[in-house]
């Protein structure tokens, strides 16, 4: 992918079968070179492979943390980083969230491509490719919510990459009942088998935006400004 070949293990999220990573990293400038290196640190959750964290080092960005749930797909990440020469600037952790960062750590970017797909509460997942693409409950979305401020520098920026495969309505209850607004920096809509799947990049605030405000969802869970 990208003119690059990268490593990819059994247990991990293959991007090549999903458009969700292509897309992710479209939203995020990294399908061409920059001109300028984009951010000074990353931390992205659910790295899988570490497309898109070493995608980020070699367009610059000089410190990014990749966080994954899955040991396989940490282990995936850090071998990527290997491959393409950005070891040093990438550091893929195993974590549940933000569980394995430390107090001091902040970023001035932190992006997820989330497993919005949501499950019943209880739901019981059977392996760890479930947990790429499915969220019992939307409990991972509300602790991302509730929890990333704390991980942000003052002018850091938290950004989720969400789709109308997941429950929109449900996210921004989740949003409200933590007191975060949402807002929405761009959309793409592809197809994806029999339906238009709509794909967004929200921005997550503490206080109210200044524009383009998801305030509500259609029937079909397409957001309107």
């Amino acid at each position: 992918m990208y003119d690059r070949e990268w490593d990819l293990l059994p247990e991990v999220f293959a991007p090549i079968y999903s458009p969700s990573t292509q897309i992710a990293m479209g939203f995020l400038g990294l399908v061409e070179d920059p001109d300028v290196p984009r951010w000074g640190s990353l931390l992205e959750m659910g790295s899988g492979t570490g497309l898109i964290s070493v995608s980020a080092a070699l367009a610059g960005c000089a410190h990014v943390v990749a966080l994954d749930i899955n040991p396989e797909a940490a282990r995936n990440t850090a071998m990527n980083a290997t491959r393409h020469g950005v070891a040093d600037r990438v550091d893929a952790r195993c974590s549940d969230l933000f569980t394995s960062l430390g107090e001091g750590e902040r970023f001035d970017l932190v992006f997820w491509s989330s497993n919005y797909v949501l499950a019943p509460p209880g739901f019981e997942y059977a392996n760890m490719h479930d947990r790429a693409y499915v969220d019992a409950g939307y409990q991972a979305h509300r602790r991302f919510l509730e929890e990333v401020p704390n991980w942000l520098t003052p002018d850091g920026v938290a950004l989720i990459h969400f789709s109308t495969r997941g429950d929109l309505v449900a996210l921004l209850r989740g949003a409200g009942d933590g007191d975060r607004s949402l807002r929405l920096l761009a959309d793409r809509t592809v197809r994806e088998g029999e339906l238009d799947i709509e794909h967004m990049l929200l921005e997550v605030t503490v206080s109210a935006p200044r524009r383009r405000d998801l305030a509500f969802a259609g029937s079909n869970g397409t957001a309107h400004a």
